[in-house]
């Protein structure tokens, strides 16, 4: 069942961490939470947001943590990205010059499955949170996704990728070009959550940024995404 709202042993399960360290970070205010007399609660959307912000920095073992800790059912726990990515979801080259023709793009090949129900709810979800803070990296990656889960516009989960012909403008921290994306589209955080980990480690793959760039096709790109994925796993 969904949670709105978390206890502190709730939080402590749902993050696979230890309760006193969360309790710390909280008293801190390094993870957000509410004090209600002596107990701690913790909003689920707010615990998401920072999570996924806290994640662009994590190494490999802190990613395949969060990994462990969520376990979604919809998902093969050996190769998560690739459950929900397939050869009609990957497209090379994309078209478009601007943010949104690039995220109505992706909507649009994520769409190619028929999961997608609503896809203007979609679309209007995915530039809401990007509105709030970009999901692109320094090294020309971005993985645009709704803030919160849409079970009533989506079918099932499911990841998209293009690559652009050329970098375009998507909000990097270090003002450089994005040229390629992986939209992410899940019915529940916890799905959303051990997808996003399993590409954080995958971008950290050596050569992996590289050599995906460099891929000619839509097949070769799927293929290379493929690979390296069972190298993490």
């Amino acid at each position: 069942m969904a949670h709105d709202w978390y206890s502190l042993d709730e939080l402590s399960r749902h993050l696979g961490r230890d309760r006193r360290e969360i309790e710390k970070l909280a008293s801190r205010g390094r993870i957000p939470g509410h004090k209600r007399g002596e107990n701690w609660q913790f909003h689920s959307a707010e615990i998401t947001q920072w999570l996924e912000e806290e994640m662009r920095e994590y190494t490999d073992s802190q990613l395949a943590a969060v990994e462990q800790s969520q376990k979604s059912p919809e998902l093969n726990a050996d190769i998560p990205v690739s459950s929900l990515l397939h050869l009609e979801t990957v497209q090379v080259p994309l078209e478009g010059r601007t943010k949104r023709s690039v995220l109505e793009g992706l909507v649009e090949v994520a769409g190619r499955t028929w999961k997608i129900w609503e896809p203007a709810a979609v679309l209007k979800a995915v530039q809401e949170r990007e509105s709030l803070m970009s999901t692109a990296f320094d090294n020309g990656v971005a993985v645009p996704h709704p803030r919160q889960s849409l079970p009533d516009a989506v079918g099932e989960s499911v990841v998209a990728f293009g690559r652009t012909h050329s970098g375009i403008p998507f909000g990097a921290s270090n003002n450089s070009m994005t040229d390629m994306f992986f939209l992410v589209i899940c019915r529940d955080t916890r799905t959303h959550l051990q997808v996003l980990a399993r590409l954080g480690r995958m971008l950290q793959v050596d050569e992996f940024v590289n050599t995906l760039r460099a891929a000619p096709t839509s097949e070769e790109a799927y293929q290379i995404i493929l690979d390296t994925e069972q190298r993490v796993g």
